[in-house]
């Protein structure tokens, strides 16, 4: 993902506005590049976490992260909702991320229903 980052920008942005968000200064560009080289290491760590959680046999602990990833979703949401809209440069990606971020969390919803209900049964 870092290696090709332009090309994600494009298809995910379009040319024009991933030209913007590549930053107009070195000082931007550096900041730019940090930032996303700690937005992947904060994926390869969820994915770890995610991978390590899935051997627990604890229906509560699974439970208890379900709940957590439910509502790490809806924060993500309402940022969403509040302010990348209104960055002019991301926002007509915002309301596509937005029902991501809602299918997700419903995810986990329909995982803790299906939980309950084998616990329940």
């Amino acid at each position: 993902m870092v290696f090709y980052l332009n090309e994600l920008s494009v298809f995910g942005h379009g040319p024009e506005t991933a030209k913007m968000l590549q930053g107009s200064t070195p000082h931007d560009q550096l900041l730019i590049q940090i930032s996303d080289s700690f937005a992947g290491l904060l994926l390869f760590a969820v994915g770890f976490l995610l991978f390590m959680v899935s051997f627990v046999k604890d229906r509560d602990f699974q439970s208890f992260f379900a709940k957590g990833c439910i509502i790490l979703h809806i924060f993500m949401a309402l940022w969403r909702i509040y302010f990348e809209r209104r960055l002019e440069d991301l926002a007509r990606d915002w309301p596509r991320q937005l029902v991501g971020d809602i299918v997700l969390s419903l995810s986990w919803l329909f995982f803790l229903v299906y939980s309950w209900r084998e616990k329940y049964d």
